[in-house]
């Protein structure tokens, strides 16, 4: 098992021109990887990113940024292109960057809650899982698989808990659609987060590791140890990385509603939630 970083922790954009630095940081910390959040694929070099990651000995994730201008699932033509377009980036660039996944919500789209019809409804459900089939094809072309994020009720009204996830899986099929889990999202939704993962089983391809507060996980309510135990039993060998958050990322902060301090600097919730998953998971 392999432990991340999210770039989000420090810095919002991620540019090659500037936050190269971070790879030396994370494996200092003792990290195996970072997981780079791409909001804006002009800032990102991927031939140098994967020039500096190998130089570093750090494994890059790729996570994608799912605005509402990159809706897979939209009736809006234009922003199912927009959103394809970035996903193909993001696809080539976790291939280059052998990054096994793309992570992210990329069904839909953050910050996407409404009310709508049945009708509506499962429209949009079918345009996700025909742009998943395609997208999900094409990743798997290029020796990489989607993770996709169900998100709590607040940022997105699509898929919020595991058992949605499960079943757009299903109807999407092949093997290279899977689930990204989020211990945040996770305490929201699920009734019992163990029991969603052991249901997931197979088909978790990703998981961050964030606290009820978004602050350094190991420090609030989540239940950390039945999620261990969980992972365990479903034989999980993927990553976990640390996504959280603090009010020095302004732009992140206020996307997320942080609006108050929950750690005492942006290192800790690297460092300390490092050392808290290594010793929950036994890799200390």
């Amino acid at each position: 098992m392999k432990f991340g970083a999210n770039t989000f922790i420090w810095e919002s954009p991620f540019s090659t021109d500037a936050h190269l630095y971070l790879l030396d940081k994370v494996r200092q910390m003792g990290f195996d990887l970072l997981e780079v959040a791409v909001e804006d694929p002009a800032q990102v070099d991927v031939v140098a990113l994967a020039r500096a990651a190998k130089a570093a000995g750090v494994g890059v994730i790729v996570c994608g940024a799912f605005g509402p201008e990159r809706n897979l699932s939209s009736a809006d033509e234009a922003v199912r292109q927009n959103a394809a377009t970035y996903l193909q980036w993001c696809i080539e660039a976790a291939a280059e960057l052998e990054s096994p996944v793309v992570a992210g919500p990329m069904y839909s789209a953050v910050g996407k809650e409404r009310l709508a019809t049945a009708v509506a409804r499962q429209q949009e459900w079918d345009r996700a899982v025909a742009g998943l089939q395609k997208w999900g094809d094409y990743a798997q072309a290029h020796g990489v698989k989607l993770a996709f994020e169900p998100l709590n009720r607040f940022e997105n009204d699509v898929i919020n808990v595991v058992d949605q996830g499960l079943a757009l899986i299903e109807q999407v099929g092949g093997t290279a659609v899977g689930l990204h889990l989020d211990t945040f999202h996770m305490h929201l939704e699920e009734k019992d987060s163990a029991a969603a993962i052991r249901r997931a089983g197979p088909h978790i391809f990703h998981v961050h590791a964030c606290e009820n507060d978004r602050g350094i996980p190991g420090t609030g309510q989540v239940n950390w140890s039945s999620i261990a135990q969980a992972l365990r039993d479903v034989d999980y060998q993927g990553a976990i990385v640390i996504e959280s958050f603090t009010p020095q990322v302004q732009s992140i902060a206020r996307a997320v509603c942080i609006w108050r301090e929950i750690a005492p600097d942006q290192d800790s919730i690297a460092a300390n939630g490092l050392a808290f998953l290594q010793d929950l998971m036994g890799h200390g």
